[in-house]
């Protein structure tokens, strides 16, 4: 639990900030590759973020060409949280090396 605006978040208080059973139908959900720890995707969440969310592997069927692709999926139950991570993404998920262009 972070007090990053210095007021207490009530899920995280309670530790029900983030679900592990699974994604709920209701989320807005961002896949993506993942290129760092899941701890730092998730910390990054923590701190920027206020709603529950869910964070894990997600498998992607091909029908096209009968293989499937495993990558990460984060579930936001307040869109506009969805929305911040997709935009801001590439700030905190990368291997370390950052092309400068």
């Amino acid at each position: 639990m972070m007090l990053k605006f210095e007021e207490a978040n009530y899920l995280s208080v309670c530790n029900k900030r983030r679900l592990f059973e699974n994604c709920p139908p209701h989320f807005e959900c961002i896949d993506f590759n993942l290129y760092t720890s899941e701890k730092k995707v998730s910390d990054w969440i923590f701190e920027n973020t206020e709603g529950r969310f869910w964070l894990g592997q997600h498998v992607t069927a091909n029908l096209k060409n009968d293989s499937n692709r495993i990558n990460y999926r984060a579930g936001f139950e307040i869109s506009s949280e969805a929305s911040y991570f997709a935009l801001m993404m590439d700030q905190f998920n990368y291997d370390g090396i950052k092309l400068a262009f």
